[in-house]
């Protein structure tokens, strides 16, 4: 797993076509930020906030996680989705 890699899905992930379902999205972002960023470092927005406090939840779910780990999941999630997209 290389920084290449990464950037390659990071881009790819811009190309998708099809429907991804909130979910997916959480799911990829987390994994995003935690290899950009470390651990979630942001105090938790208020609960009346439903976006922000999912996306801030979605990527603390990932606290230790190495951001080597977290590119390489990154990287496995955006390929899944590609493929569901090609059909």
């Amino acid at each position: 797993m290389c920084q290449v890699e990464f950037e390659m899905a990071c881009a790819a992930v811009k190309q998708l076509k099809g429907p991804v379902s909130d979910q997916e999205k959480l799911l990829v972002y987390s994994f995003y930020k935690q290899a950009t960023q470390g651990d979630c470092n942001i105090p938790a927005p208020p609960a009346t906030d439903v976006k922000a406090k999912a996306k801030w939840e979605a990527w603390n779910e990932n606290k230790g996680m190495s951001k080597m780990d977290a590119m390489r999941i990154y990287v496995a999630k955006v390929e899944e989705l590609k493929k569901n997209d090609s059909g």
